[in-house]
């Protein structure tokens, strides 16, 4: 699955790379949109299945796969950037897929390594539910088309249509796997467990997605980005937390595989990082003012540092814990879980954003804060009762 679904995603940039007008753009655009679905919770399903549930060296290994997953996301721009404002876009496009063409080649020479459980399709869909999938599947973009062009599905709703979308879509998620009888009362336990740690998640990306949007704001109007006479592009901004994240993933896969058992649990890293994530709004308070370029470059760099340390107690835990807490026949479903999450918080992020204002800084800092510190106090309060839901796993 996750080798024919890259194969879409290259198909897709090769798409917008060769054919011309709106035909590329639509076929591109589908292609990497549904390629990409079967990427991202099969390759993290994929990671899981290396580790057994009780491997302490599991959430440094998914420290070591995010370390991968941002080097993409900081190269891929840089370089595809490059080509599209020298060459044009479909250069830009064609590179993207000349890298998935490269990914493709090492996966097929690599696969053959995997175990037979890493082979196995969990809970496939019954070939006599397949055309009641597609079918479905096909209504819902039909009704999504005809809402956008009748003016209904409009921009200045689309975050709070998607996070009431988004809410119905986990909870129908969890209702399913929990009510499954394929699954052990053992399973059914850690998937409660998992419930907690999605609403901390989900609390977590609503303020870390902020900086694609207040902070963006942020940097543009009150950052003073000034370098010794030169102004530094706002853009640059967006590449300082990919850093970080490539400097200290090594070093928090090293901590997690040096403490081994000794290492905080799943729910204690969940509820530091968005502790960690909710100080990190705090720490805007003492740069908050209305005056243009007030604010110093070394103070933001000083807080996307922190955001950084919240994003790996939290993000590639995530993911290792969607996989160890995860019913076997519904390995990748909860992995999907973990991002719907990333969807409710990054739609939330959103319509959060709309709340922002250069003279009520102090205000809406201070509340996302403060809500994101209460809720991982809670959490870590909660520790004990959810560690025992989750029965040996940690």
């Amino acid at each position: 699955m996750l080798f024919y679904a890259a194969c879409l995603v290259m198909l897709g940039h090769l798409s917008l790379a060769l054919l011309p007008g709106l035909t590329g753009v639509g076929v591109g655009l589908v292609c990497i949109a549904v390629g990409s679905g079967g990427v991202k919770a099969n390759a993290t399903s994929l990671v899981g299945t290396l580790y057994t549930p009780e491997d302490p060296r599991r959430d440094a290994g998914f420290s070591i796969f995010y370390l991968g997953i941002n080097l993409g996301a900081l190269l891929g721009p840089l370089l595809t950037g490059l080509l599209q404002s020298t060459l044009g876009f479909h250069w830009g496009f064609g590179l993207a897929a000349v890298g998935m063409a490269i990914g493709l080649i090492q996966y097929s020479i690599g696969r053959k390594r995997f175990t037979d459980e890493a082979r196995a399709v969990a809970n496939p869909l019954p070939r006599d539910q397949r055309k009641i999938a597609i079918i479905v599947g096909v209504a819902v973009v039909a009704v999504i088309a005809i809402l956008a062009l009748t003016g209904v599905l409009q921009a200045d709703r689309l975050a709070n249509i998607v996070v009431g979308v988004t809410v119905v879509a986990a909870i129908a998620y969890f209702v399913i796997i929990l009510r499954s009888h394929h699954i052990t009362g053992q399973e059914r336990h850690r998937v409660i467990a998992f419930i907690p740690l999605f609403i901390a998640s989900s609390t977590f990306w609503a303020l870390y997605q902020q900086q694609f949007t207040v902070i963006t704001i942020y940097s543009d109007k009150q950052l003073d980005r000034n370098l010794f006479g030169w102004e530094m592009p706002v853009s640059w901004v967006q590449s300082i937390n990919p850093i970080f994240i490539i400097i200290l993933s090594g070093v928090f896969a090293a901590i997690w595989t040096k403490l081994g058992d000794r290492q905080p649990s799943t729910p204690v890293k969940f509820a530091l990082g968005t502790v960690i994530m909710g100080v990190a709004f705090l720490l805007f308070l003492p740069m908050a003012s209305t005056e243009p370029n007030s604010a110093p470059l070394l103070g933001l760099i000083g807080v996307l540092f922190v955001f950084t340390v919240a994003e790996l107690l939290l993000s590639p835990v995530g993911l290792s814990a969607s996989t160890k807490l995860a019913p076997k026949v519904f390995h990748t479903q909860m992995v999907a879980l973990f991002f719907l999450s990333v969807a409710l918080g990054t739609a939330m992020a959103g319509v959060l954003a709309g709340y922002y204002t250069d003279q009520d800084q102090v205000t809406y800092f201070s509340l996302l804060g403060g809500v994101a510190i209460v809720i991982g106090v809670a959490l870590f309060v909660l520790k004990r009762p959810i560690e025992r839901l989750m029965e040996g796993v940690r």
